[in-house]
């Protein structure tokens, strides 16, 4: 994993390094895009449960009639299409780490029996009364704030408490324009590999549009920019021009050009409307859980 350059991204490291050999719980917090899930499997590459399996869970994907049985197994016959026993997440990552992405996603209604099996350190399988010991390393991440949807009513403050031994913060590539650069050269470098380009470097009216950038889309922005510019490049050199970065006010509310950007529109407006809870926005928008889960991916939410 590469840290950067910055003095936030190295204090980060440096208790990265602290913490990443214990069984504490860690919440890692950030905006889209800032790498939490890459955070996460560094923490468990650098722990003693290395040899291990991490275990990633992402709570924007699991539908609420499934959740129970996604993370605490079933038994054969529990329910309709339980045709066979099924380990759940908790028990697939005994012995190794769990990562919860979007903890912030969980319904308040399923937080009470998650808190449950992270306090018992044990898991009870839908359709059996026997609890299953389990040893985990806990690591959750969101990016939304937690202690406002505490006091919202949204969230758990026990299970806030619970997940929140560590708090770990990302900050934003805005904040840190010195690491901006290096990792723009480590994207060149990998998709020059992927696309077969050669050498490719950035001229200087190119690598100051990049410095000046929002990128409110953080380094998953930046690595998707790079590997357009790559595919599109056809000498050695990445001028200004192949970077067509877009700021936030080139597109006003008012102004939708084309269905994906009504839909993308519509989308993060009823986000905001819900707070977040993609159970009621996909209710709002007339699709499933799973379709909502799909296009946000391709839109970087």
């Amino acid at each position: 994993m590469y840290w950067g350059e910055s003095n936030a991204m190295l204090q980060l490291h440096q208790l990265i390094e602290k913490v990443a050999i214990t069984d504490a719980n860690i919440l890692i917090t950030g905006e889209n895009g800032t790498g939490k899930e890459m955070l996460a499997r560094e923490i468990h590459a650098l722990s003693t449960r290395h040899n291990t399996d991490i275990v990633v869970v992402d709570m924007r994907a699991i539908s609420e009639s499934l959740f129970e049985s996604e993370l605490f197994g079933h038994l054969k016959g529990s329910f309709t299409d339980a045709h066979t026993d099924r380990l759940g997440k908790f028990e697939a990552a005994n012995q190794g780490t769990l990562f919860f992405d979007e903890i912030g996603n969980l319904p308040y209604h399923q937080q009470a029996k998650l808190l449950t099996t992270i306090q018992n350190r044990s898991v009870v399988r839908v359709g059996s009364n026997e609890a299953v010991p389990i040893d985990i390393r806990l690591i959750c991440a969101t990016n939304r704030n937690l202690p406002e949807m505490v006091n919202r009513g949204e969230f758990r403050e026990d299970l806030l408490y619970r997940i929140n031994t560590i708090h770990v913060e990302i900050p934003p590539l805005r904040e840190r324009k010195e690491d901006i650069l290096p990792l723009a050269n480590l994207f060149i470098e990998h998709f020059s590999k992927q696309y077969d380009k050669g050498t490719l470097v950035l001229n200087k009216a190119a690598q100051e549009k990049l410095i000046t950038h929002s990128w409110y889309g953080n380094i998953r922005e930046l690595e998707h920019a790079i590997e357009k510019a790559v595919i599109i490049s056809d000498g050695n050199i990445l001028p200004s021009e192949y970077f067509q970065l877009p700021r936030k006010t080139e597109m006003p509310e008012t102004t939708v050009s084309t269905l994906e950007e009504m839909e993308l529109k519509m989308i993060q407006k009823t986000l905001t409307k819900c707070n977040g809870n993609l159970t009621a926005v996909a209710a709002q928008l007339g699709i499933s859980r799973q379709t909502l889960y799909n296009k946000m991916k391709k839109f970087g939410l």
